[in-house]
């Protein structure tokens, strides 16, 4: 079972809003998920993101691979240095 940590789309039309989760690869995006991690908000100015870091580090010790988005956001927040990649 491969896992991920990916963005899930929620919100309404045009105004969409990410859940953080950790998923198996073959779950459907907003679909079954194992964790949520954190949140991201690309709407305000700021782009708002909130994330538990220690349970992402927790999800890539055990193997979980984030996206290419994921890993950027998570790099941006300071949750994943040159060694966690």
């Amino acid at each position: 079972m491969a896992v991920k940590i990916r963005l899930a789309r929620h919100g309404a039309k045009k105004k969409p809003y990410y859940r953080i989760v950790v998923a198996d690869s073959e779950s459907p995006r907003d679909g079954r998920f194992l964790e949520s991690v954190g949140t991201y908000d690309p709407k305000l100015e700021s782009a708002k993101l909130t994330v538990k870091p220690e349970r992402v580090r927790y999800w890539i010790e055990k193997g979980a691979t984030p996206t290419d988005t994921v890993r950027t956001l998570l790099k941006r927040e300071g949750v994943l240095g040159a060694k966690a990649q």
